[in-house]
């Protein structure tokens, strides 16, 4: 009996010592390289050129992957400077469209899906750059050529990170090169408020607009179905941008809840009281989208439109 305490005693010993390890082994506290990046990058790359976006004409995507992991490679990865990725940007850059141009603030997904891969705007994401590097992570290591698969810095281990400074000069980049009307979709349920400071959006693309190229700004405040109205149009942070922006001399209008996005959150709620249309008055300018007696007629016409809205997306 002893015998197998002990042996017990052991097993446990050995499996806190193992997983002690493996704790002390991660040198930082974020998510590792993602496996197989370099097919990843290099996929994209072709499926950009070849089928999101041929009118960008033809890329060199080894040439891309090549300048793209020189930016960090056998580097500290906590002295990455956004300028190091300069000559990826250099070769993956193509024109933005004038009045395409979305930016955004704590809605990753949902300017993913509203843009539509380029066909409605072209965020950043939706650019041969940012699709590149869009969901995944990487860093390497002082004085070595591979990649750190354990663990990679976050922002508040280092600012000068190896993600961080990729999107500084891609989100400057995309700033400096947009024209026409352009778009910002904020986050009216996010904690904070809609536009945060520091962010990307505040720190790096605003102060990189070209103001003779722009006639105005649109903003958008969507709020989540279930989520809070934080902030809205006219107050909190969302005032602070727009005087912000009129004080840099743009014309601005801000709109609450759009209704062309709220047909795409709507989607996966149908039944929810935001999501019934109204048959009467035009589009709130501040709100969710109203009720009214006719519901139940209204939401069988909103999920007709939406999934037709849908079967569209597919089509295109």
């Amino acid at each position: 009996m002893m015998r197998s305490l002990f042996s017990s005693l052991l097993l446990v010993s050995l499996l806190f010592m193992n997983s002690f390890s493996e704790v002390q082994g991660r040198k930082w506290k974020g998510e590792g390289t993602t496996k197989n990046l370099e097919s990843i990058v290099i996929g994209r790359c072709y499926d950009y050129i070849r089928i999101v976006n041929p009118a960008v004409g033809e890329k060199n995507c080894s040439e891309i992957w090549e300048a793209f992991k020189n930016a960090f490679i056998n580097k500290d990865p906590c002295t990455i400077l956004p300028k190091d990725y300069e000559l990826f940007i250099n070769l993956s850059w193509h024109t933005i469209p004038s009045n395409k141009s979305l930016f955004w603030e704590n809605n990753h997904q949902l300017v993913n899906s509203f843009a539509s891969r380029g066909r409605r705007y072209m965020s950043l994401a939706d650019t041969l750059s940012g699709f590149l590097g869009d969901f995944l992570n990487w860093c390497g290591e002082a004085n070595s050529t591979g990649l750190d698969y354990e663990s990679c810095p976050t922002m508040e281990e280092c600012e000068n990170n190896a993600v961080d400074s990729f999107w500084r000069m891609a989100s400057i980049t995309y700033a400096q090169h947009s024209s026409g009307v352009i778009h910002v979709l904020l986050n009216g349920s996010a904690v904070g408020g809609a536009y945060p400071v520091p962010g990307f959006f505040a720190d790096y693309e605003i102060p990189n607009l070209q103001r003779d190229k722009i006639s105005q700004i649109i903003i958008w405040v969507v709020d989540d179905i279930e989520g809070p109205d934080i902030d809205s149009c006219g107050i909190h942070t969302v005032k602070i941008l727009e005087n912000r922006l009129k004080t840099l001399g743009y014309d601005v209008t801000c709109t609450d809840n759009d209704k062309s996005v709220m047909f795409l959150l709507c989607l996966d709620y149908p039944d929810h009281s935001k999501c019934t249309l109204s048959s009467s008055a035009p589009a709130a300018q501040r709100g969710p989208l109203s009720s009214d007696r006719g519901g139940s007629w209204n939401k069988l016409m909103f999920v007709s439109f939406a999934g037709f809205l849908f079967r569209s997306a597919l089509v295109y």
